[in-house]
């Protein structure tokens, strides 16, 4: 296939005045130099074709044509400064551009664009600042358009906040001018290439695996799951985990408000939440599917997270036959995301007492699992709480599990131990039921980390 205009050839072309080696460039003079390179290649190539184009021959011949390009500059670069600059501008037709590398990092888990010029990125639980830019706001917005429109949807004055994800399932966030004051701001939350196993958060000492047995049992047992934490804390990652105990033979219908959910198993309906069109109308709320779910013959209802009113028609399912739904919900503890999930369902305007609202609480829920990161990046469960009715008019609760925090030791670390309770849960007989055992050393069990 031939990609070249036919009143091109290849070679000459970008020999703009640059300085007299490459390592005194300044990035803003880098980044003019790549930009004329790809303005030249766009001359060059026929954009229709490559377009569609993703296999390795292609991206293997436009490389050729940016290799002769760089050779022709009047700057003496080095050969990896001449595979690297190329690399980048192929990054800018194929991919990404400036985001590519980090991207292809593995030990990267967020992404974080604060100014054209201003790229953090989180490893380990850490921030810290790179060397990534790209050469002004047009430049990042034409990044930003690449990411939006690639999943149908769209970013502008008229609609400046937008969720989004990669091809690798990554949740992507986009806030722009005029809410963001000093231009686009890009939020990218990397999910690992691997998904992670029960084994690994035993491994990483997320959970004991006394705790994950218990967990394992009650997902089994269809109770249901709520997984509370903060930003960042492993909420879906944990969720993740837990669906893949949900069996193979049940129907199950995950809900998100952007889709980044992994479910293992074959017989999967996956819905995502619409936003409304240029003129406003036409969004589908995560209320909206909750409710239609319900009419597609569910064994078990999975909400990415419930963020709104949403809450109240979730409840309900899990009170209607629909047990061992799972979900999650941003809160610090067990008993704060009671009060959020109560907050939440009682935005449905539908003038319940709270009373009320609070016994369907306790009716539905099985099980708070509150996951937390601490400060040295590591996640932990602190705490496996189960909900065991009404007391008057609070909901009351029973800790089955906790992880107490010790202190600080070497390089930051966090140290603590996980804790049973000696409670035995009330859905130990459910889990017997279902045919499994509830861990022999569930009342005695100690783990330090």
């Amino acid at each position: 296939m031939n990609f070249f205009s036919r009143d091109m050839k290849v070679g000459g072309g970008a020999s703009a005045a640059q300085p007299a080696t490459a390592h005194e460039m300044s990035p803003q003079a880098y980044q003019e130099m790549k930009s004329s390179l790809h303005r030249d290649l766009l001359n060059r190539i026929d954009l229709e074709k490559i377009a569609y184009l993703q296999d390795a021959r292609a991206r293997n011949q436009i490389f050729g044509v940016i290799q002769d390009l760089v050779a022709s500059l009047s700057i003496p670069l080095s050969a990896t400064e001449r595979e690297r600059l190329g690399r980048e501008v192929l990054d800018e037709v194929f991919g990404l551009g400036p985001l590519e590398p980090l991207l292809q990092d593995r030990t990267i888990n967020d992404i974080l664009v604060n100014t054209y010029d201003s790229v953090y990125v989180e490893r380990a639980g850490v921030l810290e600042q790179t060397n990534v830019t790209f050469k002004d706001n047009h430049h990042l917005m034409h990044i930003i358009d690449k990411i939006v429109s690639g999943v149908g949807r769209r970013v502008d004055e008229s609609s400046p906040m937008v969720d989004a994800r990669l091809a690798d399932g990554s949740r992507v966030n986009v806030i722009i001018p005029p809410l963001s004051i000093d231009g686009p701001v890009l939020s990218i939350r990397r999910f690992g290439h691997v998904p992670l196993e029960a084994e690994d958060l035993v491994a990483n000492k997320s959970l004991t695996p006394q705790m994950l047995e218990l967990l394992q049992g009650a997902v089994k047992a269809r109770i249901n799951v709520v997984i509370s934490g903060g930003t960042g804390a492993g909420k879906t990652t944990l969720l993740n985990v837990l669906s893949g105990f949900i069996s193979s033979k049940e129907r199950i219908v995950t809900i998100e408000d952007s889709a980044e959910l992994q479910m293992k198993q074959a017989h999967v309906v996956r819905l995502e939440c619409r936003p409304p069109n240029v003129e406003g109308k036409g969004a589908v709320r995560q209320r909206e599917l909750v409710i239609n779910s319900l009419r597609m013959r569910p064994d078990r209802i999975v909400v990415g997270e419930v963020r709104g009113e949403e809450a109240l028609d979730m409840l309900q399912a899990m009170n209607t036959g629909h047990d061992g739904s799972i979900t999650t919900v941003h809160a610090n503890s067990p008993r704060d995301a009671i009060a959020r999930i109560e907050t939440m369902a009682l935005m449905a305007n539908l003038n319940l007492p709270e009373k009320a609202v609070r016994q369907q609480i306790a009716s539905a829920i099985g099980i708070i699992v509150q996951i937390s990161r601490m400060s040295d990046g590591t996640r932990r469960i602190t705490h496996l709480t189960e909900i065991t009715g009404m007391d008057e008019d609070v909901v009351s609760m029973q800790d089955i599990f906790v992880f107490e925090k010790r202190g600080i030791g070497l390089n930051g670390r966090v140290l603590g131990r996980f804790v049973a309770t000696g409670i035995m849960p009330r859905f130990a007989d459910k889990i017997r039921a279902s045919g499994m055992n509830v861990p022999p050393t569930l009342l005695d069990h100690s783990v330090e980390v």
